[in-house]
């Protein structure tokens, strides 16, 4: 899937509202929602109104609520929301499919605690919600608690070994490989990968998708061009310098978009420019990937769309058992990249 499947199969958001008009989300929020007590000067609301206007975005649900809506609810649980933006980003898309049909997501976070999650679930069964969505902020294998299954339910980011329900989760495999066949396209061949930490699925497999592409081209895997990172600037920064102290790449695929930052600063502070000397790829596409110099090249995580899925399948009342778990195709965004020739 490219860019413009994306744009065909996926509302405009907020965010790209946001980098139309080279102003924060939170202004954006401020301005839609007519906000008169923040500081906003009169260009800025006029930028990011033209930006809504060029992009056809509409608020969230903007159109669709049914007579009576509200009576109907969702239940969402999920772990974590607060320390990743990419839980925010799902729980945005289920809302928003649900919504279409004037049904309600109701939220909650457990913290992963045993006792709450029971809790909740019995008020759910008294309150007959249409269904509960389980999710994860870490791409991983979970042990659903057991009165999961009294609900019509379905796992987001996160799966079941058993395989007693169904579950979506982001094609991590094969975004590493669409990252890594970017820059082999771009005619680099000594491409680098710094990994994330490594009891994290989402860090095996993007490696895994990494080998397999420089395989399928031909290519043996080097293991000096392999570094530990640890999915934050620091550690693509200190990866970064121990991969050109013992040797050269033409490209650095770093397995996050943090890491990617810290690998820009330790290629400018040994006096490599970033896509004309070697070429950095990200993986993930947080908001600060669009703004480094020069901006980087991403792999976008189909958050939204899982959650899109997860709300569908709900309401679509399918209840049929669902053994292997469906990977959400990633979307690649080129930024800096050309062919190596050229630099």
């Amino acid at each position: 899937m490219d860019d413009a499947d994306d744009k065909t199969q996926g509302r405009v958001t907020m965010k790209e509202v946001a980098l139309q008009a080279g102003v924060s989300q939170s202004t954006v929020s401020f301005v839609l929602n007519g906000n008169e007590d923040m500081r906003i000067s009169a260009e800025t609301r006029r930028r990011v109104l033209k930006a809504v206007t060029d992009l056809g975005y509409r608020p969230r649900g903007a159109g669709r609520p049914a007579k009576g809506s509200g009576s109907r609810v969702i239940g969402v649980m999920v772990d974590e929301i607060a320390t990743s933006p990419f839980a925010a980003i799902s729980i945005e898309g289920l809302q928003e499919e649900a919504w279409k049909a004037g049904v309600l997501a109701e939220v909650v976070m457990t913290g992963g605690d045993r006792g709450y999650e029971a809790a909740v679930l019995r008020k759910w069964a008294a309150d007959r919600v249409e269904g509960v969505i389980y999710a994860s902020i870490l791409t991983r294998r979970v042990t659903p608690p057991d009165a999961l299954s009294r609900h019509r339910a379905v796992l987001l980011n996160c799966y079941d070994g058993e395989g007693r329900f169904a579950s979506v989760v982001p094609a991590e495999r094969r975004g590493g490989e669409a990252a890594t066949r970017a820059l082999l396209d771009a005619g680099h061949r000594r491409i680098a990968f710094i990994a994330g930490e490594p009891w994290m699925d989402a860090s095996d497999q993007r490696m895994e998708g990494y080998e397999r592409a420089l395989r399928a081209a031909g290519l043996t895997i080097d293991p000096s061009l392999i570094e530990a990172g640890n999915f934050l600037p620091s550690g693509g920064h200190a990866a970064t310098h121990r991969l050109l102290d013992r040797t050269r790449p033409d490209a650095i695929f770093c397995a996050n978009d943090l890491m990617a930052v810290g690998c820009y600063e330790a290629l400018k502070e040994r006096g490599e420019a970033v896509g004309e000397t070697i070429a950095v790829m990200g993986y993930d596409d947080q908001e600060i990937a669009q703004h480094l110099n020069p901006p980087l090249s991403t792999v976008l995580l189909p958050h939204r769309e899982m959650g899109q899925w997860c709300a569908a399948r709900i309401l679509s009342g399918d209840e049929t058992p669902v053994a292997a778990r469906l990977e959400c195709p990633a979307v690649l965004r080129r930024s800096h990249l050309r062919h190596a020739q050229d630099v």
